[in-house]
């Protein structure tokens, strides 16, 4: 009686191994069944909605379902994130990101507070971008360079104000080593997003920007903004005018990447799938020439190279957190 039922127990697992393999070869073929959302965490204009909306247009050609962008800003950045970070693994919700994804969880720490998420709730898609940010000011301030700049703000503590994405966002972290690194003080101003901050820029109510070329090329190129200096390490094939820091004199450097996510427990044949739809994207004439058009390019790493960068950036970045401290 005991060997009838263990054969019969044997034979039920043999059956059960083909059926979950034939389960996730079912899954690999048949997603996406219905439309994908792509949380971009911050409002329209910015540099992650710029690069978002011709990846997904790419990815959902080769997907043949339409991928939906969501912008969804606020906290920096954080609130987006933390949406997809707890949302269900199966594909249906995506982020698009920028490297403030590593900043804000040690920003967290230093303000004492709860996390609004975990870098290790999201694993890597690909990158699709990475610049350093460019320091903006408009084409009617009184600085023509970077020397005017940084000179009146030596003599003029807290008179320059800047604009940023949120507190510790990609916007504000490079202007945070700026100050550190001249020892000034300017004011710092936080909007909802890159393009919010750029239109007050615009506007004379802030002075100045930190952003990525692709929110400021036009303006820039319409002559109603002029860039003093970028946090790059040699010259922006985009701007090949504007000279870097490190040219400056100035040992500072930051990039701002753009990369896609999915949340952690996400299956492996769906993580596959959009894998190969964002290396499409990355190959696409058309999503180039949207990139190329907005001051950028595509500087793609497929998961495993983009898992190792997310690491390394992160763990340079909370290094830079914990330098600048605690700021308002």
């Amino acid at each position: 009686m005991k060997r009838r039922q263990w054969i019969r127990g044997a034979l039920s697992m043999v059956i059960a191994i083909p059926a979950a393999f034939s389960g996730l070869t079912a899954m690999a073929q048949t997603y996406p069944m219905k439309p994908v959302t792509m949380v971009v965490p911050f409002p329209p204009g910015g540099v992650a909605d710029t690069v978002g909306r011709p990846v997904a247009e790419a990815m959902s050609r080769y997907l043949k379902q339409p991928i939906v962008v969501e912008n969804k800003g606020g906290a920096g950045g954080g609130i987006g994130m933390a949406q997809v970070a707890k949302s269900k693994g199966d594909g249906y919700t995506v982020l698009m990101s920028l490297s403030s994804l590593v900043v804000l969880p040690e920003a967290d720490k230093i303000l004492q507070r709860a996390p609004m998420f975990q870098v290790n709730q999201l694993k890597p898609i690909a990158r699709f971008t990475a610049d350093p940010t460019v320091l903006v000011v408009r084409s009617d301030s009184p600085w023509k360079t970077y020397a005017e700049f940084i000179a009146y703000a030596k003599a003029n503590p807290g008179k320059i104000s800047f604009g940023s994405s949120g507190n510790y966002g990609t916007m504000h972290v490079p202007m945070e080593q700026l100050k550190v690194a001249t020892s000034t003080f300017m004011l710092h101003v936080p909007y909802t997003g890159a393009a919010p901050a750029v239109m007050s820029l615009l506007s004379g109510q802030i002075d100045a920007v930190s952003t990525g070329p692709a929110s400021v090329k036009q303006q820039i190129s319409s002559g109603r903004l002029r860039a003093l200096a970028h946090w790059g390490d040699g010259r922006l094939a985009s701007m090949p005018d504007v000279p870097s820091f490190k040219e400056l004199g100035v040992p500072i450097h930051y990039s701002q990447w753009s990369g896609m996510f999915v949340p952690a427990d996400t299956p492996a044949a769906v993580v596959d799938s959009l894998r190969q739809a964002a290396k499409f994207a990355a190959q696409d004439a058309r999503a180039m020439g949207a990139l190329t058009a907005s001051g950028t390019a595509f500087m793609y790493q497929d998961a495993p190279d983009f898992e190792r960068f997310v690491q390394a950036d992160a763990k340079d970045m909370s290094a830079l957190v914990a330098r600048i401290g605690k700021v308002d």
